[in-house]
């Protein structure tokens, strides 16, 4: 089984290289001149774009090949002050050169847009709110001209006193999701309140691929082992063009098991992939550490030597 391992958005290693850079809408409103402060909002975008091919660059010189842009690129982009603002037109170019680079060295880029971004939501307003965050990626990926089939990853979002009706009003709102964003659609797995098995519930009966976030199943199970859903969770996969995707993160020390540690514990981490080995030709890992891409290349480190591994290169190896 090839495994390939990615980071999360920014690296510790590039040095000044944010592509979250932001303005607030009071920063932007004290610009008297509209027109100067539109501006500097496209000057921020643009250095966070380039700053995105930056850390590319820098994955291409380290072997990664699987990696997650920021949902911060374009400050304001969904700003009800600012939806006359095309954004895309003075972004275009470095866009394209994000894409163009991408694709040619083979890389797996996505979104994980953040936590407000909720689908099952009862409130016709915040569904509205994240189905425009939701099309705003899918113009960064069409600008990029990535196929934008399975690049966005969600949460089911919200129990709201009743877990099963919140499931049920998920499948409810789907309805309501244009077809070209529920193709960019993966789900998760959450820590607190969906959990593998209730997150299967959905992948299995609208069509969507299930991401399984490791930690999280630790956190929020149910009881449940997740070996016993894990040929559930490649199936949700079979029709995808994309290999499958999993998070793996280690839990922080101290009050908060939920919080990610800085980096992977390597044991369990090669545990779980000698389980599943077998199951799927290939398998692509997001880490979710604090240390980022030292997260990645420590855990690289880590895997030399260990039983049944063979590096292929500075962040892939065989699992025998």
């Amino acid at each position: 089984m090839l495994v390939k391992l990615g980071y999360v958005a920014m690296s510790v290693h590039v040095k000044d290289a944010s592509p979250s850079q932001t303005m607030t809408y009071t920063q932007f409103q004290r610009i008297q001149d509209r027109e100067a402060a539109i501006k500097k909002l496209e000057r921020i975008s643009n250095s966070n774009l380039e700053n995105c091919l930056r850390l590319l660059k820098h994955n291409y010189g380290h072997d990664i090949s699987f990696f997650r842009l920021s949902s911060k690129l374009i400050p304001l982009a969904n700003h009800e002050a600012l939806l006359g603002w095309d954004y895309i037109k003075p972004l275009q170019e470095n866009l394209r050169k994000i894409g163009e680079y991408a694709k040619q060295k083979g890389m797996r880029i996505d979104f994980h847009p953040d936590h407000f971004v909720v689908l099952n939501s009862l409130r016709p307003p915040i569904l509205k709110q994240s189905l425009k965050t939701l099309k705003m990626h899918g113009k960064l990926l069409q600008g990029m001209g990535i196929d934008r089939t399975h690049r966005c990853v969600l949460h089911v979002g919200g129990a709201y006193g009743d877990k099963e009706q919140a499931l049920e009003q998920f499948i409810e709102n789907w309805s309501l999701v244009p077809a070209w964003i529920q193709k960019m659609i993966m789900l998760e797995n959450d820590d607190t309140t969906f959990s593998l098995k209730e997150t299967l519930y959905l992948g299995e009966k609208l069509g969507i691929p299930v991401v399984f976030d490791l930690h999280h199943h630790m956190m929020n199970h149910d009881l449940d082992e997740w070996e016993t859903h894990w040929e559930r969770v490649v199936q949700t996969w079979e029709q995808s063009p994309l290999s499958i995707k999993m998070h793996i993160s280690s839990p922080r020390e101290g009050k908060d098991p939920r919080a990610h540690a800085d980096f992977i514990d390597s044991d369990y981490f090669i545990s779980f992939l000698q389980y599943i080995k077998g199951s799927v030709p290939e398998i692509h890992c997001m880490i979710e550490a604090k240390q980022k891409d030292e997260a990645l290349l420590r855990l690289m480190r880590d895997m030399i030597g260990k039983t049944g591994v063979e590096i292929i290169d500075g962040a892939s190896f065989w699992v025998k």
